[in-house]
């Protein structure tokens, strides 16, 4: 293969792709390719999962995204009109450095340029250029923009900014061709352009969906997002069903003459190499007050009291510290010393040290069943989250609630596994008692199977900002983020949406919707092995079908 895609959208282009990753890299395994790019417009939510599916199916993954370019400022919120609030920009990521800017960009169009879409401007461009290769992009790109008014000396002018701005090498100009009569102007200039500028050309292809015969579902997907009828005349379309996924064979008859610019898109891919490494944990360092050598020293600690004040036990760990912890000689350099890898040794050590202490001072023939179960369990949970690694975890949770509760903000009781960590208890993370109920730890840490502990925390609706802007301030922007969760439209709804779409009348779109089971998780297919009602539908009326 001498040709790769590099101009692709997925599902994650929301309500603008129809492609799903794991069947758009399955045809692109079965076209022969072996590489592939994803360019989602604006975001980057695809990429784990595009870059874990071609890994699957033997296929290199080019990271990438279609970004929005503000004509000034990103701060700017003046509205122009549509084709000119932003242009579009094809950026990949060519190495590891290249995938952290591109990251850091995508996140930048959003915290800082969000303006009907995430948008980003030169300025940020410029910042974090190193390490990625840049496309004009389609026909809403800069370069295609002035093209299209026939104002070439404009579009020459910022595609040499565009040079600049990535270095010679890194910037391309991108032919492509749907069959639109926009596209034959734009590819003749930038034929000219690139003979004049010496700026190499590349073809894409902008796909939108995986196969041809997909165009009619994606033209219905475009009627849901723009709250519009397919028979609308003035509507968002993509003309001309060429936004799928082409074979080589296909690109070549497209651009017979531009041979080098279709060997450009397999070059860059060549150059394109991203590897992402996963398990890696990258929690922050949490301070611990003074006194305490570390985070487990003092983890410890407020467990042991947090245990006592929850069923009334008479632990002197204040006592146990001030024997146990003055024994441990301090690596060189003591507490300033750089190396931390010795201090978190002291530190773990010190800590295990106390709850050996703890073991022996408090579980003897004297004490009673009921002390013998807290304090084991205790003690079990804390070596635990000190050998998966999340005693900083532990802290940092204990420490935004504890702010929340001191500045008046409710939190809610706990929920999920974590309420089965007598820890979680312990340091009022959760207010439920796990030995009450018989709750299990392993449920929610488990020493056999390592992953990241999550602890659900309910915030009411008027603090929870407060929380995130303390948790912010205190780790540093670059630290905090907040997880998105997308919907789908399930099969009910997808009826509903469609049957609308195409003008279906509303009494018919209720009666088959209805006739789909309301069972979570239900899709169109499942429907239709499991309702013979809208089975029946789907054999006997065209319409529905």
């Amino acid at each position: 293969m001498a040709f790769t895609h590099l101009h692709v959208h997925t599902e994650y282009s929301l309500l603008d792709g129809s492609a799903k990753i794991s069947e758009l890299v399955s045809r692109a395994k079965e076209l022969g390719f072996d590489s592939l790019a994803i360019t989602d417009h604006g975001v980057m939510y695809g990429a784990i999962y595009f870059y874990r599916e071609c890994l699957k199916q033997g296929i290199k993954p080019i990271i990438g995204c279609e970004v929005y370019v503000s004509p000034g400022s990103r701060f700017d919120r003046e509205a122009g009109a549509n084709d000119e609030r932003y242009y579009h920009l094809i950026l990949l990521a060519e190495n590891n450095q290249g995938y952290r800017n591109l990251s850091k960009i995508v996140s930048k169009g959003f915290t800082e340029g969000f303006y009907y879409k995430p948008r980003v401007d030169k300025e940020i461009l410029k910042e974090y250029h190193e390490g990625i290769i840049c496309l004009s992009a389609c026909l809403q790109g800069e370069v295609a923009f002035y093209l299209r008014r026939r104002l070439y000396d404009e579009a020459k002018k910022v595609a040499l900014e565009y040079r600049d701005i990535f270095g010679e090498g890194n910037y391309f100009l991108e032919m492509q061709d749907h069959g639109l009569s926009d596209d034959t102007i734009v590819n003749t200039d930038l034929m000219r352009m690139s003979q004049e500028t010496g700026i190499e050309l590349v073809c894409t292809n902008d796909s939108h969906y995986v196969r041809a015969e997909d165009w009619e579902a994606h033209d219905i997907l475009l009627c849901i997002q723009t709250n519009s009828l397919v028979s609308d005349e003035n509507r968002m379309r993509y003309e001309g069903g060429q936004y799928y996924l082409k074979s080589e064979e296909e690109m070549r008859k497209l651009f017979p003459y531009a041979g080098q610019a279709l060997e450009n898109t397999h070059k860059i891919a060549e150059r394109c190499n991203v590897d992402i490494v996963f398990g890696e944990q990258k929690i922050p360092k949490y301070q611990v007050p003074e006194g305490f050598g570390g985070a487990y020293q003092y983890l410890v600690y407020l467990c042991v009291n947090g245990l006592n004040e929850r069923y009334n036990l008479t632990i002197n760990v204040e006592d146990i510290y001030d024997r146990v912890i003055g024994s441990i000689e301090e690596p060189a350099g003591g507490e300033a010393s750089e190396n931390r890898d010795e201090l978190r040794r002291m530190d773990e050590t010190a800590g295990s040290r106390v709850v050996e202490a703890i073991r022996k001072e408090y579980i003897n023939d004297d004490t009673s069943d009921r002390d013998k179960e807290l304090i084991e369990r205790l003690l079990y949970e804390l070596e635990t989250i000190k050998n998966m690694g999340y005693v900083d975890y532990f802290l940092i949770v204990w420490d935004f609630i504890n702010y929340a509760k001191e500045h008046g903000i409710g939190v809610g009781p706990g929920r999920g596994s974590a309420a089965g960590s007598i820890v979680s208890y312990a340091l009022k993370i959760t207010n439920i008692d796990p030995i009450r109920y018989s709750l299990i730890f392993e449920r929610f840490l488990n020493p056999e199977r390592v992953s990241m502990p999550d602890i659900d925390v309910d915030f009411e609706p008027e603090g929870r900002q407060r929380v995130i802007d303390y948790v912010t301030e205190k780790y540093g922007e670059e630290k905090v983020v907040q997880i998105v969760t997308f919907g789908t439209l399930a099969a009910r709804n997808c009826i509903r949406d469609v049957g609308r779409t195409l003008n279906v009348p509303l009494k018919k779109v209720d009666m088959v919707a209805k006739s789909i089971p309301g069972t979570p998780g239900m899709t169109i297919e499942k429907a239709l092995s499991e309702s013979p009602d809208f089975k029946k539908f789907y054999n006997e009326d065209e319409e529905i079908k």
